[in-house]
C-alpha cells in the first residue's frame, strides 16, 4: 500500500476544502459529510441522520437514488459519483521494481564473495611484475609469455563477474515474473467477488470494486460488506463487527436502533437493504488501510533519517519505545516470527535439507582452500627453497585469489539455490495449470498440502449433488402424493395457504426466471431449496409474483431468517382484520414437533398428537428420506388482533404450529461425483460427508455417490449421537472418544457447524494410526468458516459460497464440483513430486562438482572444472533444470498410490540409490579422463599448468563430458519412483525438451567458441562423438540402476525427514527458526518495518477497536502481501 495509500491521504484534504461548498455536482451532502456521518454508532448515528436528513429516505433523496428502484444504470451519473466520492477500491502496496528485485539478488553471501574475489583477481591482473625477476618468482608464468596470453588475466575476473549477473539477473527475473503472477491472483479473486445491488428497479450482480455511493445494495446471510452503508430495511439482521472491534458478539442492526453497517464485517442472520455512503478509501476499512499506508512510509523514511543522522533523531523514535510500546513492538515482532513455524510441510523439509548440504559445502570448500594453500606454501617456499621477495607478492597473491576462487566456486556449486527456485516454480505453474481446473489457488502452499491429504469432508449440498432441487414428492390433506398432484385435486383453501406459505416466506431475491436458451431448464436465482418450493407453487399453475407485489417486503412484519440453529425460517405479515399470520417451513422432524394441528382433505383443522407424528414419520418422511429426499415441512399459525404476542419470545411464537404440507426434495448426485470418488479412494482419501440433512437422506445419497457400501463396517452418526460418543460426563471432547469413533466414521448427519470443526480438529489431533492425517473439508455456508480455517486446506464454493467462506478458504472451487477437488489433488502430488525429481537430479550434480574440484584441487593444485565452467553448471542445473522438471503435468498414474502423508522424507531410498549409482557413474568417467585422458585422446595434458596458460584441449573435454552426462541424466531424473521408461510422455511437455535441447545448443558455442573466458578450446567432431557417447552411457546406466531391487540395499538412509512435531522441543524449534532466519532476514525485513508501522497507529490509535482490526484483519494480509511466496527466499 506504500505510495499509493500515502498519497491517497495527503490528496483528501484537497478536494474536501473545494466541496465545502454546498452539494458539488448537485448532490445534497458533501464527502467529508459522510465520512463523519460513518463514524457515528448506534444511538447518535441515528440522531445526525434525523438531525441532517430527516430519515434514511431524506439521506436517499440528497444522494438522488430510490430506495425501491435504486439508481438509474447512467453511465455518466456512476463516473460523476465516482469521480465525487471515489472509487471502490483500495489502491494496493506497490510491486517492487525490476531494479530493487536485481539488488536483493545480489545480497545473496556467495555471490558477494565471488564478486570479491574477481575484483581482487581482475585488480591483480593488471599487475604486471618486472620481467627480470619473474624468474625468482617460480614457474608462475611459464609458457605464458610466447602465447602473448599474459595481458589475458583479466578475462577471468571479468568472466566470473559477468556469469554473476546472469545469475542475479534470472533470479530478479524468476522473481519478478512470480510477483506478477501473484497479482493476477489477487485482482482475479478480487473480480470474482460480486454484490447484489439494485438499478432501474432490477437486481443486478456487479464487481464488488464497481459500487458507488448512492447504490441501494441487498444484504444477505454470508455477505462480506464490500462498503459502508445506512440500513433501510433489515430482516432480524445480524453483523460480526468484530473485525472491527474486536467483539465477537453478533451486532442486532434495524433501521430504526443501529442502521450503520460497516465494509469488512460479516452478515451472520437475516437479510435487508442498504444505501451505500462510502466507498474504497474513504470506508472506514480503507480510512485504516490508508494510515496503515502512511505508518510504513513514515516509517521507512525515519528509519532513513536516523541512519543518516546522529542520535538526535533517533531520539524522536524513542516515544516508540514507552514501557508499552517496546512490549508491543516485541509482541508485534513475535507476531511477525509467529506463521513462520506453521511452514507448510514441504517447506520446512527442504529448509532442513538446504541448511544441512550447505553447512557440508562450506566445510567441503573450506578444505579445499587451506590444502591449496598449504600446498603452493610448502612446494614454493620448503621444497624449493625460494625466499619471498617484496616484488612477487603480487604473483603470489595473484595465487591465493585463484585459490579462493575456486574454493568459491566449490561452495556456489555445493548450495542448491535452486531449490528455493524449483519449489516456487512448481507451485507458481501448478496454481496457474490449476485455474484451468476449476482450482483457485489463494494459499500457495495448499497447492502442495493437497498431495498429502489422506481425508476429505465434504459437504453434500452442491459438492456431491447438482444444487438444482425440485420437489419431487408431496404430502397435502391427508394423501402422499409420488408425483406433482393436480391443481384440481386440492382444496382450493389448502392451495391458497400453500401459495402465500412459500411466496412470502422465502427470501425475496429468489426467483426462478424463464431459461436463457430455448428447450433449457428455467433458471434457479438464490437460494436453491426455496427455488425447489417456488418450482413447487409454479408446477402447481399458480404464480408467486403476484403475491410478492401484493406484500412487498417492506410490509413483512417480521422475519426470523434462516440459521443453522434454528434449521427454519418463519415469517409475520398482518391480516387485513388486524390480526397476525405466521408461515413457518423448514426441516421436517423439527418443525412438526411444533405443530399441533394438520390440515385435513378439506382444509380443515384437526389435531396432531406426538402419536399422529411418530405415523407420519414411519409411513412418510423415512420413506421419502430413504429416496435420498430431503424433507421440509410448511406451516402455518394466526394470532388475534385483541392481544400481539411478544415478537421476541421465539419459542412462544413459533409454537401450536399447524401443517399445511411436507414435501420432498430431491437433488440429485452430479454424474462424476462417484467415480471421482472412486478414485479417492483407490488413491488412499478417505472420503467422510458432513451434512445438516436428514440421516436416512445422507446414508441414501452417501450409498449413491459410493462413500459408503454395503457390507462394510462404517458408522453414520446424527451430531447429537456424535457428540453423546465423544464427549465425557462433565460435556467436553475427550480425544481417546474421538479417536474411537473418527475412523470408522463416514456420514455425520444434522450436524452444526462445530461438530464439523470439532470433527476436523479431532482427526488433524488424532496419532493413533501410522501417519498423522492431512484433512481437506469443503464448505460453502458462513458457518463452515471455522472448520475451513482449522483444516489443512479448506475448499469454499465459488458459486454457492459465501464470502465468509471463501475468506477462510485456500482454494476456491469455481465450479462447486468435487471432481476438481481431485484434480486438486492430482496437481498437489505432483508438486511433490516434480521436487523430489529436481532433487535427484541436482544432488547427483552437487554430489559430482564438489568432489571433482576437491579431488582435483588437492592431487592437481588445480580444479578441473574452472570457475566460469562451474557457474555455468549451476546455472543449468539450478535455474534450468528447475524450470524443466517442476512443470511435468500430472498424470493419472500420481493417483495409483497412497498418500506421502506428513512424516515420509523427501528422498526416499530409490532416489538415494539413484543418486549415489549415478554419481559413481559420473566420478569413474571424469577421474578416468582426468589421470589417463591425455593418452587416451593423445593430447597435451593439462595438468599442472601454470597461472594464465591458455585452455588445455584436456579439461575441456572433461568439462564437456561433464555437463553432456549432465543432460542425459536430466532425462533419467523424470521418473522416481524406479520406472524403466524414462521417455514416457516427455513430448507432452515442450518446456522440458526447449531447456534440454537449448542447453545442448549453448554448450556447443561455449566449448567452440567460448575460449579464454570459459577456458575452452575447439574440439574435433571425433571427440564431441566421445563426450555424446559417454553422455549417452547415462541412460543404459539408468537401467542397470534400476534393475538393483532397492530393498537389498539395506544400508542406504534417507533423507529430507521433515522435522517431527512431537519430538521437537522448543529449544530446537526456536533453533530451527534461527538457521532459517538467516536465510529469511531479508524477507522479514519488510515485515518488521509493516509491523513497526502497525505499531505506531496502535500507539495512536485509541480504542480495542482500532487494535483488533489491525491485529486480527490486516497483520495477516499485510503478512500475505509481503511474502507472497515466503518459499522463493
Amino acid at each position: 500500500m506504500g505510495d499509493m495509500a500515502n498519497s491517497s491521504i495527503e490528496f483528501h484534504p484537497k478536494p474536501q476544502q473545494q466541496r465545502e461548498m454546498p452539494h458539488v455536482g448537485g448532490f445534497g451532502c458533501t464527502l467529508a459529510e459522510l465520512r463523519n456521518l460513518m463514524e457515528l454508532r448506534g444511538v447518535e448515528a441515528l440522531q445526525k441522520i434525523q438531525e441532517a436528513y430527516g430519515d434514511v429516505s431524506g439521506l436517499c433523496r440528497r444522494l438522488k437514488t430510490s430506495p425501491t428502484e435504486g439508481l438509474a444504470d447512467n453511465t455518466n451519473d456512476l463516473e460523476k459519483r465516482r469521480q465525487i466520492y471515489g472509487q471502490n477500491f483500495i489502491p494496493p502496496k506497490q510491486p517492487k521494481t525490476f531494479l530493487q528485485l536485481v539488488w536483493e539478488a545480489l545480497q545473496d553471501v556467495t555471490l558477494i564473495i565471488l564478486e570479491v574475489a574477481a575484483i581482487v583477481s581482475l585488480g591483480l591482473s593488471f599487475y604486471a611484475p618486472p620481467g627480470e625477476e619473474s624468474e625468482a618468482c617460480g614457474n608462475v608464468s611459464g609458457g605464458a609469455e610466447d602465447e602473448g596470453e599474459a595481458e589475458a588475466g583479466w578475462i577471468e575476473g571479468a568472466a566470473i563477474l559477468l556469469s554473476v549477473i546472469c545469475v542475479v539477473l534470472v533470479t530478479a527475473f524468476n522473481d519478478w515474473s512470480k510477483e506478477k503472477q501473484f497479482r493476477g491472483l489477487q485482482s482475479r479473486i478480487e473480480q470474482e467477488q460480486k454484490f447484489t445491488v439494485i438499478r432501474n428497479g432490477q437486481l443486478l450482480q456487479v464487481p464488488v470494486a464497481a459500487l458507488v455511493v448512492g447504490d441501494i445494495a441487498q444484504v444477505k446471510y454470508g455477505d462480506l460488506l464490500p462498503a459502508d452503508g445506512v440500513l433501510i430495511q433489515g430482516n432480524d439482521l445480524k453483523i460480526d463487527e468484530s473485525s472491527l472491534t474486536g467483539e465477537s458478539d453478533h451486532v442486532r442492526k434495524s433501521a430504526d436502533k443501529d442502521p450503520m453497517l460497516l465494509s469488512g464485517t460479516h452478515v451472520m442472520e437475516g437479510s435487508g437493504r442498504m444505501v451505500v455512503t462510502a466507498v474504497g478509501v474513504n470506508s472506514q476499512t480503507g480510512i485504516i488501510f490508508t494510515l496503515l499506508g502512511a505508518g510504513g512510509e513514515e516509517e521507512e523514511k525515519k528509519d532513513k533519517k536516523a541512519k543518516k543522522q546522529d542520535g538526535a533523531v533517533a531520539m524522536e523514535m524513542q516515544p516508540l519505545k514507552s514501557a508499552e510500546g517496546g512490549e508491543m513492538e516485541e509482541r508485534e515482532k513475535k507476531k511477525a516470527n509467529v506463521p513462520k513455524k506453521e511452514k507448510s510441510v514441504l517447506q520446512g523439509k527442504l529448509t532442513k535439507l538446504a541448511v544441512q548440504i550447505g553447512k557440508a559445502g562450506l566445510v567441503m570448500s573450506a578444505i579445499t582452500v587451506i590444502i591449496l594453500v598449504l600446498y603452493f606454501v610448502i612446494e614454493t617456499f620448503v621444497v624449493d627453497g625460494r625466499v619471498w621477495l617484496a616484488e612477487c607478492t603480487p604473483v603470489y597473491v595473484q595465487y591465493f585469489v585463484k585459490f579462493f576462487i575456486i574454493g568459491v566456486t566449490v561452495l556456489v556449486v555445493a548450495v542448491p539455490e535452486g531449490l528455493p527456485l524449483a519449489v516456487t516454480i512448481s507451485l507458481a505453474y501448478s496454481v496457474k495449470k490449476m485455474m484451468k481446473d476449476n482450482n483457485l489457488v489463494r494459499h500457495l502452499d495448499a497447492c502442495e498440502t493437497m498431495g498429502n491429504a489422506t481425508a476429505i469432508c465434504s459437504d453434500k449440498t452442491g459438492t456431491l449433488t447438482t444444487n438444482r432441487m425440485t420437489v419431487v414428492q408431496s404430502y397435502l390433506g391427508d394423501t402422499h402424493y409420488k408425483e406433482i398432484p393436480a391443481p384440481s385435486a386440492l382444496t382450493p383453501k389448502i392451495l391458497d395457504l400453500l401459495v402465500h406459505a412459500i411466496s412470502i416466506n422465502s427470501a425475496y431475491t429468489t426467483k426462478i426466471l424463464p431459461p436463457e436458451k430455448e428447450g433449457a431448464l428455467p433458471r434457479q436465482v438464490g437460494n436453491k431449496t426455496e427455488c425447489a418450493l417456488l418450482g413447487f407453487v409454479l408446477d402447481l399453475k399458480r404464480d408467486f409474483q403476484p403475491v410478492r407485489e401484493q406484500i412487498p417486503e417492506d410490509k413483512l412484519y417480521k422475519v426470523y431468517t434462516f440459521n443453522s440453529v434454528r434449521k427454519s425460517m418463519s415469517t409475520v405479515i398482518r391480516m387485513p382484520d388486524g390480526g397476525f399470520r405466521l408461515f413457518s417451513k423448514g426441516a421436517s422432524e423439527i418443525l412438526l414437533k411444533k405443530c399441533t394441528n394438520i390440515l385435513n382433505s378439506n382444509g380443515e383443522l384437526r389435531g396432531f398428537r406426538p402419536r399422529d407424528r411418530d405415523d407420519m414419520v414411519k409411513k412418510i418422511i423415512e420413506p421419502m428420506a430413504c429416496d435420498g429426499l430431503r424433507t421440509i415441512c410448511i406451516a402455518y399459525r394466526d394470532f388475534s388482533a385483541i392481544q400481539e404476542p411478544d415478537w421476541d419470545n421465539e419459542n412462544e411464537v413459533v409454537g401450536e404450529l399447524t401443517c399445511i404440507a411436507v414435501v420432498g426434495i430431491e437433488d440429485p448426485v452430479r454424474p462424476e461425483v462417484p467415480e471421482a470418488i472412486r478414485k479417492c479412494q483407490r488413491a488412499g482419501i478417505t472420503v467422510r460427508m458432513v451434512t445438516g440433512d436428514n440421516i436416512n437422506t445422507a446414508r441414501a445419497i452417501a450409498a449413491k455417490c459410493g462413500i459408503i457400501h454395503p457390507g462394510e463396517d462404517f458408522l453414520c452418526l446424527e451430531g447429537k449421537e456424535f457428540n453423546r460418543r465423544i464427549r465425557n460426563e462433565k460435556g467436553e471432547i475427550e480425544q481417546e472418544r474421538l479417536d474411537k469413533v473418527w475412523p470408522k466414521l463416514r456420514v455425520l448427519a444434522r450436524s452444526s457447524p462445530t461438530d464439523k470443526h470439532t470433527l476436523v480438529k479431532g482427526i488433524i489431533d488424532s496419532t493413533t494410526g501410522e501417519q498423522r492425517q492431512v484433512v481437506a473439508v469443503t464448505g460453502d455456508g458462513t458457518n463452515d468458516g471455522p472448520a475451513l480455517k482449522k483444516a489443512d486446506v479448506g475448499f469454499a464454493m465459488g458459486i454457492a459460497g459465501t464470502d465468509v467462506a471463501k475468506e477462510a478458504s485456500d482454494i476456491i472451487l469455481t465450479d462447486d464440483n468435487f471432481t476438481s477437488i481431485v484434480k486438486a489433488v492430482m496437481w498437489g502430488r505432483n508438486v511433490y513430486d516434480s521436487i523430489s525429481k529436481f532433487l535427484q537430479f541436482q544432488l547427483t550434480v552437487n554430489v559430482v562438482a564438489v568432489i571433482v574440484a576437491f579431488t582435483g584441487a588437492c592431487i592437481t593444485q588445480d580444479s578441473p572444472l574452472k570457475a566460469v565452467q562451474m557457474l555455468w553448471v549451476n546455472l543449468i542445473m539450478d535455474t534450468f533444470a528447475s524450470l524443466a522438471l517442476a512443470t511435468e503435468p500430472p498424470t493419472e498414474s500420481l493417483l495409483l498410490r497412497k498418500p506421502y502423508g506428513r512424516d515420509k522424507p523427501l528422498i526416499s531410498r530409490t532416489m538415494m540409490k539413484n543418486i549415489l549409482g549415478h554419481a559413481v557413474y559420473q566420478l569413474t568417467i571424469i577421474f578416468t579422463l582426468l589421470f589417463v585422458g591425455e593418452l587416451f585422446f593423445d593430447i597435451d595434458s593439462g595438468r599442472n599448468a601454470p597461472l594464465h596458460s591458455p585452455p588445455s584441449e584436456h579439461y575441456t573435454i572433461i568439462f564437456n563430458t561433464f555437463v553432456m552426462m549432465q543432460l542425459f541424466n536430466e532425462i533419467n531424473a523424470r521418473k522416481i519412483h524406479g520406472e524403466r521408461n524414462v521417455f514416457d510422455g516427455i513430448f507432452s511437455n515442450p518446456i522440458f525438451c526447449t531447456i534440454v535441447l537449448g542447453t545442448f545448443g549453448i554448450q556447443i558455442v561455449i566449448v567452440q567458441f567460448g575460449g579464454k573466458p570459459f577456458s575452452c578450446s575447439p574440439l574435433s567432431t571425433e571427440q564431441w562423438l566421445w563426450c555424446l557417447f559417454v553422455g549417452v552411457g547415462e541412460l543404459v546406466w539408468g537401467q542397470v540402476i534400476a534393475t538393483i531391487p532397492t530393498s537389498q540395499l539395506k544400508c542406504l538412509k534417507e533423507a529430507g525427514h521433515g522435522p517431527g512435531k512431537d519430538e521437537m522441543t522448543d529449544e530446537e524449534l526456536a533453533e530451527g527458526e534461527e538457521e532459517i532466519d538467516h536465510a529469511e532476514r531479508e524477507l522479514r525485513r519488510g515485515q518488521i518495518l509493516w509491523f513497526r508501522g502497525l505499531n505506531r497507529i496502535q500507539t495512536q490509535a485509541t480504542g480495542p477497536r482500532f487494535l483488533d482490526l489491525v491485529n486480527h484483519k490486516i497483520a495477516p494480509r499485510i503478512s500475505e502481501a509481503c511474502t507472497p511466496f515466503s518459499v522463493a527466499k
